[in-house]
């Protein structure tokens, strides 16, 4: 009797043991399969542009759940959020301060968009998409990938860097899915003269 059971006992344990190294190997990637920045779709040659002088800008939304399931595996507008693509191009001379710049994002209703942190916005992700049980390491890493995408308002804008693109991510203002929202219009405000894009 004892003869038979020792080795299933050993199968089981040595089952069990693969079992959880495939679990704990599966939970230790992102929680969402996120596509590396430098695999980003060029800017669309219809995204909104203004010129002031030392700088350029190019604005584009991502208004469509294929778009942002593209690049991270998640439904950003189901969380209520529009990612909006910013490029902006230093012609020349000094270095440009940005951090004090304020981007505003206004509809055809003329309802304002909050614009928020990478932080923010990966909450309402996982909250949108159901995901409260995860292994710690996982969300670590889609934090991580994410927040590549955000766009650098922080550090001065140089003639050496050249170009610098990155995501603006905006809420809607009742925090409702998003749903091909009409006539965006974004608004750069702290130049010396304000800049407004026409996004769709």
């Amino acid at each position: 009797m004892i003869r038979t059971t020792l080795p299933i006992s050993r199968a089981a344990t040595w089952l069990g043991f693969c079992l959880l190294a495939l679990l704990t190997a599966a939970c230790s990637g992102s929680l969402f399969k996120v596509k590396p920045v430098s695999e980003m779709p060029p800017m669309p040659t219809s995204a909104a542009s203004a010129n002031v002088g030392s700088l350029s800008f190019r604005a584009s939304p991502l208004l469509t759940d294929e778009e942002t399931q593209e690049l991270f595996e998640s439904n950003l507008q189901l969380a209520g959020l529009l990612p909006v693509r910013l490029e902006i191009v230093h012609n020349s001379g000094d270095a440009v301060e940005i951090k004090k710049l304020k981007f505003r994002l206004h509809d055809e209703a003329n309802t304002e968009w909050k614009l928020i942190s990478a932080k923010q916005a990966i909450s309402r992700i996982l909250k949108a998409n159901g995901v409260f049980a995860y292994n710690p390491n996982s969300r670590k890493t889609f934090e991580k990938e994410f927040r590549a995408y955000e766009f650098n308002l922080k550090d001065p804008v140089t003639h050496a860097e050249g170009k610098r693109h990155g995501l603006l991510i905006f809420l809607s203002a009742k925090k409702d899915p998003v749903s091909a929202p009409k006539n965006l219009t974004l608004t750069i405000e702290g130049l010396a003269q304000p800049v407004s894009l026409k996004l769709n």
